[in-house]
C-alpha cells in the first residue's frame, strides 16, 4: 500500500487508477500510530504488527473480511471526515443486506451492533448528533467493522474490515482500539451465517458503490 500510495506521487493522477484490496490476514495484531503498548495484554504466540495508519490496536484473522480503499480524495471531490463517513455508510449497506442493522457511535470510529437486538431499527442515543458525548458509549453494543485508515498526498491507504465468522478470542487480549471492556462481536456471534466470499464480495460492492466521485 505504502509502495503504491508513493509511486502515485510520481505520476499524474489520471495515470493510476483507484484501487481496492480485499484480503484475509493470518492472526495478526496491529497498532496504530497512537498505540499504546498497555493496550496489549497478552499477544502470546500472535504477532504484533507496527503500522502507519491511525488509532490504536486492532486483531485481524481468518473470518474476517478486511477492504483496504486506495482512493485519490482531490480526484474523487471529497475530504477524510467524508471519506470515512462512506466507508462506515458501506458497511451499514452490507450489514442491511444481511438483515443487521449496524450503527454509528459518536467519538468512535467504526460500525457497532445492539447485542440484545442486532436487527431492530432504532435509533441509538449515543449516535453522532449534535450534543453528542465526547465520550463514547459502548453500553449494550458489540463492535463489528473497525476502521484505521492512512492518507499521504490526498490519497489513502489501510482502510476497514469487518467481522464475518472468526476466532474473537484474541480480542480479549487487548483492549480494542484503545477502549477497555469494549466487546468484539461477528456476523455469526449474532446469528448470520455467511461464507467469506459473498461477505467479501457485497461489501466490496458496497464499498465501490459508496466511495465513487
Amino acid at each position: 500500500m505504502q509502495s503504491f500510495t508513493a509511486e502515485r506521487d510520481l505520476q499524474p493522477s489520471s495515470n493510476m487508477h483507484d484501487q481496492l484490496w480485499i484480503c484475509e490476514h493470518p492472526p495478526v495484531f496491529t497498532q496504530g500510530l497512537a498505540g499504546k503498548a498497555e493496550h496489549i495484554f497478552m499477544a502470546g504466540d500472535i504477532p504484533v504488527v507496527q503500522t502507519n495508519r491511525g488509532g490504536q490496536v486492532t486483531f485481524h484473522g481468518p473470518g474476517q473480511v478486511v477492504a483496504y480503499p486506495l482512493i485519490d480524495l482531490k480526484r474523487a471531490g471529497y475530504f477524510i471526515k467524508e471519506y470515512v463517513f462512506r466507508i462506515e455508510e458501506a458497511v451499514i449497506r452490507t450489514l442491511l443486506y444481511f438483515g443487521v442493522t449496524g450503527h454509528r457511535v459518536a467519538g468512535a470510529p467504526g460500525i457497532y451492533v445492539r447485542l440484545n437486538d442486532p436487527t431492530g431499527h432504532t435509533p441509538l442515543p449515543q449516535r453522532p448528533q449534535k450534543g453528542a458525548s465526547a465520550t463514547p458509549d459502548f453500553t449494550g453494543l458489540g463492535k463489528i467493522a473497525q476502521i484505521g485508515i492512512k492518507v499521504s498526498r490526498n490519497c489513502t491507504y489501510h482502510g476497514v474490515s469487518l467481522n464475518v465468522a472468526m476466532d474473537l478470542e484474541p480480542f480479549l487480549r487487548i483492549n480494542p482500539c484503545g477502549y477497555s471492556g469494549l466487546q468484539t462481536v461477528d456476523l455469526s456471534t449474532i446469528g448470520i451465517t455467511v461464507g467469506w466470499t459473498e461477505a467479501a464480495e457485497v461489501l466490496s460492492h458496497k464499498l465501490a458503490t459508496y466511495l465513487a466521485p
